[in-house]
């Protein structure tokens, strides 16, 4: 990308048919990347799922692990940046997209994602676009047209990434959304938080300082250690011995709300990954992990072993469970995700604004069976990792409305390294991926949350 490359060769008439099936070394991580972005698109499949080492990519084609990191790179990236890499390829297209072109769109997003956000030699992105446009019959007659355009791209690189309004990578619903709710000035930072990659943060057992210093990273204030790194995580040190697991800071605030003591019964309610029921089994909490999914489940059960940690995992419906009474319990309901579209930039262009009725009717649901679930005194911290106030502050006052027995126990600035900026005037947490602002952007950043507490009235 710096300084001027040799042109890649050109193709003629043989660009109009399919090439036969060989696969060139770093070809088949392109292919990948291009096949899950169009997944997202058509809301087929979400890119965790897509990556999980036991989907659909694993039967797909059988990538090592450095092209696996590759591919998902590669997707992620043109998944956030989605808006700035049409607007490029929208100013180099003069007729537009061609028509009935299969997958074109996505090779050329994928390429230019390449040449304009990540490490890779402009030669090897223009070059392996074109290759991945001549393996199909659809997108075979554009090969030309990707090699000439992606040239374009690498060409006026600077131009084409010009800062623009942060706006142009969100959705036109949500960004109007966030407008509405937060102002304008909010919304921005929250757009701009969404253009830039997150850093990895860990929940440590032991000494959070220590591991900080030992990783390379920050202690933040609330406990997390930020780190810096582009290593595997099984790689890094202290993950073998269970000394840590991988949670957003904004996410690992609400079970430390809860409070936990040792001995007390606690249930984790929609479990799965499983990093707060980590958290509450590391307190000394007798904790019931329950979730929907037996395969998710599994998941936690295999992160609680390599930490060291027990908890009675159990397959069961958060609307419906009877497992009370307990002392606390924990709600991480199901949601749109708007809060994670940092880390998961799919969620941006998979969700859409009717999604968010059938979500907070399941979400009215779950609180009122957890509400039933509480012993006298016990606490309730329901969390949604949203930044709509459907899903989060109105379905607190409705919950209160709905049980006299149920009060607020409001959130207090400086609680579990909260900022008082993080505090709704009803004393509740609403943290935005612009929070936690630092002169090192790569430092910057939290999760969307919404947290609130409640207690069952003696």
């Amino acid at each position: 990308m710096n300084g001027r490359k040799p042109p890649p060769r050109r193709f003629g008439a043989r660009d109009q048919r399919a090439e036969p099936p060989e696969i060139v070394p770093g070809l088949a991580a392109r292919l990948v990347a291009a096949s899950a972005v169009a997944d997202v698109m058509a809301g087929t499949n979400a890119l965790d799922d897509r990556f999980a080492p036991e989907g659909s990519l694993s039967k797909a084609v059988d990538l090592d692990q450095r092209d696996k990191g590759l591919a998902r790179s590669i997707a992620t990236v043109s998944l956030r940046r989605l808006g700035t890499i049409r607007a490029a390829l929208g100013k180099l297209l003069e007729n537009g997209m061609p028509k009935k072109a299969g997958g074109l769109e996505w090779i050329l997003v994928t390429g230019a994602a390449q040449i304009l956000f990540l490490d890779v030699p402009d030669h090897a992105a223009v070059d392996l676009a074109v290759r991945a446009a001549r393996r199909d019959q659809k997108t075979a007659a554009f090969a030309n047209l990707t090699n000439g355009v992606l040239r374009n791209v690498a060409r006026r690189r600077e131009e084409l990434i010009q800062a623009e309004d942060p706006f142009v990578d969100s959705p036109p619903w949500l960004a109007s959304r966030w407008r509405r709710t937060y102002g304008d000035e909010i919304a921005r930072a929250i757009a701009a938080a969404h253009q830039r990659e997150p850093t990895l943060d860990l929940t440590v057992r032991g000494d959070a300082a220590a591991w900080a210093e030992r990783l390379g990273g920050r202690l933040l204030s609330t406990g997390s250690v930020r780190v810096e790194s582009h290593a595997a995580v099984t790689e890094l040190p202290g993950f073998d011995e269970g000394q840590w697991w991988v949670q957003d800071a904004a996410a690992a605030i609400p079970a430390r709300l809860i409070g936990a003591k040792a001995g007390e019964r606690i249930a984790d309610l929609c479990a799965a990954p499983g990093g707060k029921t980590a958290q509450l089994a590391a307190a000394g909490a007798q904790v019931v992990a329950l979730d929907r999914s037996a395969e998710r489940l599994k998941r936690v059960a295999a992160n609680l072993e390599r930490l060291g940690l027990e908890a009675e995992p159990q397959v069961g419906d958060a609307t419906s469970f009877s497992g009370g009474p307990f002392d606390a319990v924990l709600l991480d309901a199901p949601c749109s995700s708007t809060g994670t579209i940092r880390r998961h930039p799919d969620v941006a262009w998979s969700k859409k604004t009717t999604d968010l009725a059938s979500l907070s009717a399941l979400q009215a649901k779950m609180l009122d069976r957890a509400a039933k679930l509480l012993a006298p005194g016990g606490r309730l911290v329901y969390c949604v990792c949203s930044m709509e106030p459907e899903e989060g502050e109105q379905q607190i006052a409705a919950l209160v409305r709905r049980n006299p027995d149920l009060e607020r126990s409001p959130i207090l600035a400086g609680e579990a390294g909260i900022a008082p900026e993080w505090l709704t005037e009803a004393g509740e947490l609403r943290t935005l991926p612009c929070h936690l602002p630092d002169p090192d952007p790569r430092f910057a950043g939290l999760d969307g949350f919404f947290a609130a507490r409640l207690v069952r009235r003696s």
